[in-house]
């Protein structure tokens, strides 16, 4: 099962509880008894039924709920998986990881492939398993298409494991890499130098304010806007054009300039071993409800999702 550099990761596609249980009950049990660390991140009745089933070895495992830790997938690799895989070096390490789950919005979903095609390169050289389990029976074939793309080995309960004849992570993130347009009712403001800092911030306060978010969203509002303009600043050349509306329950704000983000890792390693601009994106992805970006051979968008659900 193992490359030649030890990094594994199968897409299990599923159809009952109980093929679920089955695939990675094994998995996990053999993980504990060989004295790995081992980590869990599913959505949240995926996770209860594995904590039940699991018994007295679930206090083994680092269990998170991916709905909540993973509900903006740019997070997952910096935050959820590679800080769990930096804090044990030199040993091996088994992740559950379950990224896609049929309520996953039309939004969110570009983010989650991109996620799932990332991983592959995250992790080159480290004995890492990331086993991303897929409910074929509720989502949508694309979405299956889509995990062989992205996924080297498949499991399937019942047969042999194989090799992915369409596996190309490459592609993927190419394909899902869409020019994202501004919304016609955006309210822009743009950033031309370090001094028009605190005028973008208090125009995110100011927007924040009237959508009644809450003094916390607020401030993170205030937070996203000031990471997004000022690395567009030190990184790119030119201004930053920033865009706010409201759309389908969600505040976004928008991040355009004229440079090119050639690294698809950044803001998804851990903040201490990523580069400037990728710290300013590791902020932004640990706040936000979702990001999304594209990156252009001159033009980059980053555009971060804040829901509307807490107002003041």
């Amino acid at each position: 099962m193992a490359t030649e550099d030890n990094f594994v990761h199968p897409a299990l596609f599923y159809r009952t509880r109980v093929e679920y249980l089955d695939s990675l009950l094994p998995f996990i049990v053999d993980g504990i008894n060989a004295g790995h660390p081992v980590m869990v991140a599913v959505p949240g009745p995926n996770l209860a039924a594995l904590r039940e089933t699991l018994g007295r070895h679930a206090a083994h495992v680092v269990m998170t709920d991916m709905t909540d830790a993973g509900r903006n997938p740019g997070r997952i690799l910096g935050e959820v998986l590679s800080g769990f895989v930096v804090k044990h070096p030199g040993e091996p390490v088994r992740i559950v990881g379950e990224p896609i789950w049929p309520s996953r919005s039309e939004v969110e979903y570009p983010a989650c492939v991109q996620h799932e095609a990332l991983i592959n390169h995250a992790f080159v050289g480290r004995d890492v398993t990331v086993v991303c389990p897929y409910d074929v029976a509720h989502l949508h074939p694309g979405v299956i298409v889509d995990a062989c793309r992205t996924h080297p080995v498949l499991w399937r309960p019942g047969f042999p494991e194989q090799q992915s004849a369409s596996y190309d992570p490459d592609l993927v993130c190419a394909h899902y890499n869409q020019p994202l347009g501004t919304h016609s009712a955006a309210v822009k403001y743009t950033v031309r130098s370090l001094a028009d800092l605190s005028g973008a911030r208090a125009f995110a306060v100011a927007y924040g304010q009237w959508f009644r978010l809450s003094a916390t969203r607020t401030a993170d509002l205030q937070l996203i806007t000031n990471e997004l303009a000022t690395s567009s600043l030190m990184y790119a050349a030119g201004p930053c054009r920033l865009a706010l509306w409201q759309h389908d329950g969600y505040l976004v704000c928008e991040a355009r300039d004229r440079g090119r983000l050639d690294d698809p890792l950044a803001g998804r390693r851990t903040y201490d071993s990523d580069t400037g601009r990728g710290r300013a994106l590791y902020v932004v992805n640990a706040i936000a409800d979702l990001t999304r970006a594209y990156t252009g051979a001159d033009e980059t968008t980053i555009r971060a999702y804040l829901r509307l659900d807490e107002v003041a």
